[in-house]
C-alpha cells in the first residue's frame, strides 16, 4: 500500500532543493533520447525508454492520443532520485506556478502532494518527485489519476509500465556501470601506484 501522504517537511525540503534540479534533469531528458554510454532509445509496448542526455539517469515516456496530447514522463536518476512530469498543450499552468495535486494509483496515492509548473517543447504542466519506491507502485498499478481538489487533471492509462519501468531499470544500471568504468579509466600522476598501500608500491618510491 502506498502511503496517503507526502510528509509536510519533506515536502517543504522538495520545494527547496529538489524541483529546481527536477526542471533542470526534465530539460536534459526531453533534449535527447542518446547518451554518453550509447544506450539506444527503445519502445517497451505503448512506452518509450531512453537515457538522459547528460548520462546520469534515463527515463521512460508515453503521449496519449486526446486533446492536447497529454505526455507522461518519468525519470529515474543514478542516485535514485525519480522526476514526474505530465504537460499538455492546452493547460495554462506556468512555469514555476506552485501546486498541490492528488495522485491516485492502483492501490493507494499521494494527497496535497507538491509540483512546480514547467513548460517543455509547446506544452505546460509540471514537475514532481516522490519516494525512492514510486517507480515500483508506478511499475504495479495500470492507471494513475491526478486531481487538484475537487478538480479532475488527468486520468492516464499506465498499461504495460511493469516492463517499461523493468528497462528503465536497466538503462540506468547500465549507466552506473559506464560511470564506473570511466572513473576507473581516469589517469592519476605518473609517480601514484594504483595501490600505495602494496608492498611493492613501498619499495618504489625508496628508488
Amino acid at each position: 500500500m502506498l502511503p496517503s501522504q507526502y510528509p509536510c517537511g519533506r515536502a517543504r525540503a522538495f520545494i527547496r532543493t529538489v524541483l529546481p534540479s527536477a526542471c533542470f534533469a526534465l530539460t536534459c531528458l526531453v533534449a535527447s533520447p542518446a547518451s554518453a554510454i550509447d544506450y539506444a532509445a527503445r519502445d517497451v509496448g505503448d512506452w518509450t525508454v531512453a537515457a538522459s542526455k547528460d548520462g546520469q539517469g534515463c527515463f521512460l515516456t508515453r503521449t496519449y492520443d486526446r486533446a492536447g496530447d497529454t505526455t507522461l514522463l518519468l525519470g529515474l536518476d543514478a542516485d535514485g532520485a525519480n522526476h514526474l512530469s505530465v504537460l499538455n498543450a492546452n493547460w495554462s499552468i506556468k512555469p514555476k506556478d506552485r501546486l498541490k495535486l492528488d495522485f491516485r494509483l492502483s492501490n493507494g496515492g499521494y494527497a496535497k502532494h507538491a509540483a512546480i509548473g514547467l513548460r517543455s517543447d509547446g506544452k505546460q504542466g509540471f514537475v514532481t518527485s516522490f519516494e525512492a519506491k514510486f517507480p515500483a507502485y508506478f511499475a504495479r498499478s495500470n492507471e494513475l489519476h491526478i486531481a487538484r481538489g475537487d478538480v479532475p487533471v488527468e486520468r492516464l492509462n499506465l498499461a504495460g509500465s511493469g516492463a517499461a519501468v523493468a528497462e528503465l531499470r536497466r538503462c540506468v544500471a547500465a549507466q552506473r556501470l559506464e560511470a564506473k568504468a570511466v572513473k576507473a579509466r581516469k589517469p592519476r600522476g605518473d609517480d601514484i601506484p594504483e595501490d600505495p598501500f602494496a608492498p611493492s608500491a613501498q619499495g618504489r618510491s625508496k628508488n
